[in-house]
């Protein structure tokens, strides 16, 4: 078989869960043996682009001729027998779902996020969840400055989607969602969306804990609590650090970047059981992840299926984290980890200390979470699975 595969980076250095989804379900396709087409571009190269570039490319995220060419060219030359397309926004724009569907292909798309119901694809306003643009009414947007804090960069988005919307861009172009948990597929039926379209598959993550040997964690204390991923309000961080406020004797582990990354090593400065790594190498985090006791997770969104969870898990370690999206439906309570309700800081307190105290049902929840990961996150089911969807 033969698939082009249609994806738009992040910036280089980013550790988004998309990004990772796309590298990984693309290698485990060659590796079976399939033709694997990538059609990439990075949101690195509107930051490199001058005055007059930056606004050629801002018009392009509505419809961008330069990626509808190219995608067209490669379906013409190529005759891909799917086309699977992951993040368009912003540099791809919708144009590439035209070009690949008007070449005869078969359009499928995983959704990421909440983008097709949330502009933002937070489903965000602020710090509070949000999915009221679910009705096209979308330049409430610019009231409320939900693109990036700016009512002008949320009135340029508002109009893109309002005009894909009329052109029912998202509903006539895509013959396939795969979405990642009960949740996307629920915001999709409510917003319009043809629930027969539409199949739920969870992402996957090589085995960590395969061949990995415990290597050296520096002078970090032989039992600790770790929180690892994107430093940003989205995660939760803010209440992570409410909550170690109040926790005055359990050591926390810390690793990641992102745009609250100053203010929280500020905030660390006066904690002497907070330990932040800031950025690290993927299998350093992982060994002194699996050297941890267990991994807290307050994510405040609508997660499509976290990378990070679904590695605890492979980890054999148990999580705790808000009742939310993935977390809604990945966690069982008192079996792999705890979930907790959306902010509810003393809850994730009270069960941080219950975990923390009793090391024994500590380590049964991890051998749990191990089990998890082995019935639902293994690469083979992922893909058995993927083959179905191009072939149906």
């Amino acid at each position: 078989m033969k698939i082009l595969a249609i994806h738009n980076f992040h910036r280089k250095g980013s550790a988004s869960g998309d990004d990772q989804v796309f590298k990984s379900e693309t290698a485990l396709l060659e590796k079976h043996g399939h033709t694997v087409i990538r059609y990439v571009t990075q949101n690195d190269e509107f930051d490199k682009a001058g005055v007059f570039g930056k606004i050629k490319a801002t018009f392009g995220m509505c419809w961008s001729f330069k990626h509808y060419k190219a995608v067209k060219e490669i379906c013409r030359k190529e005759k891909p027998d799917v086309v699977h397309i992951h993040t368009f926004f912003p540099l791809l724009s919708p144009s590439v779902l035209y070009a690949a569907k008007r070449s005869g292909c078969k359009v499928v798309a995983t959704l990421h996020d909440t983008r097709f119901v949330c502009p933002c694809a937070t489903s965000l306003r602020g710090t509070t969840l949000c999915n009221r643009c679910g009705d096209g009414k979308y330049f409430r947007m610019c009231r409320h400055k939900c693109f990036k804090g700016s009512a002008i960069q949320s009135f340029i988005v508002a109009a893109i989607f309002k005009y894909h919307r009329i052109r029912k861009s998202f509903y006539r172009q895509i013959d396939h969602y795969i979405c990642l948990n009960e949740n996307q597929i629920n915001l999709l039926v409510q917003t319009g969306f043809d629930k027969n379209k539409i199949t739920k598959k969870y992402n996957f993550v090589p085995d960590a804990a395969d061949g990995m040997t415990l290597g050296d964690i520096g002078e970090l204390p032989s039992r600790y609590v770790v929180f690892y991923g994107r430093i940003g309000e989205e995660k939760g961080v803010r209440l992570l650090m409410k909550m170690w406020d109040k926790i005055k004797d359990i050591p926390l582990v810390v690793m990641g970047a992102g745009p609250l990354e100053e203010e929280f090593k500020t905030w660390t400065a006066g904690k002497e059981n907070v330990y932040f790594l800031g950025y690290t190498e993927h299998n350093k985090c992982l060994n002194i992840v699996r050297q941890g006791e267990f991994v807290v997770f307050p994510s405040i969104w609508y997660e499509g299926c976290s990378m990070v969870e679904i590695e605890t898990e492979s980890l054999g370690k148990a999580l705790v984290a808000t009742d939310l999206g993935f977390s809604e439906e990945a966690i069982e309570n008192g079996y792999n980890g705890f979930k907790i309700p959306l902010g509810d800081v003393n809850g994730f307190i009270n069960k941080i200390n219950e975990l923390w105290e009793a090391p024994v049902l500590c380590k049964k929840m991890g051998e749990n979470a191990r089990k998890d990961y082995e019935a639902k996150y293994l690469p083979e089911d992922n893909y058995r699975q993927l083959i179905e969807i191009y072939k149906g």
